[in-house]
């Protein structure tokens, strides 16, 4: 019998991304929460600016499920959400899903590991957020 072993993020590497996030969020004037999960939506590294309101970390972590989950990024899923009324009406009966952008995959080496959420600020700059920090940590955002 074949054994399969998943990749998925490290703690240490998680808490960069969370870190890198945060410094750029700041740097540009915003207050974000930000959530690092496993590929399963396992949460492995959280933080959240101190001007941050506390459900904003709610939001961060359900980016970041969102993300892993599904494989790709929120905003993504919230795109294909809008083209049919009955897909649009489902997803409010599901929980954790988030159709707002700011959720983005993170990929080593073409193997997803693991999730990024941001939230807190505008959509476009949650996604830029996510996107330095992927880049900070030398990991890509798409296969």
């Amino acid at each position: 019998m074949k054994s399969f072993a998943q990749r998925t993020i490290t703690f240490q590497a998680a808490q960069e991304l969370v870190a890198a996030a945060l410094e750029y969020a700041q740097s540009e004037g915003w207050a974000v929460a930000v959530a690092v999960c496993d590929p399963h939506g396992g949460l492995v590294s959280f933080g959240r600016d101190d001007a941050a309101a506390p459900p904003i970390g709610g939001f961060a972590q359900d980016k970041a499920y969102t993300a892993a989950t599904l494989r790709k990024p929120s905003a993504e899923f919230g795109e294909g959400m809008m083209k049919s009324a009955t897909l649009s009406l489902g997803v409010g009966t599901r929980e954790r899903f988030l159709t707002w952008g700011g959720g983005v995959p993170i990929y080593d080496d073409g193997v997803l590991i693991g999730a990024i959420g941001v939230s807190g600020a505008k959509e476009p700059e949650d996604v830029a957020c996510a996107l330095a920090a992927i880049e900070a940590a030398g990991l890509a955002s798409a296969k």
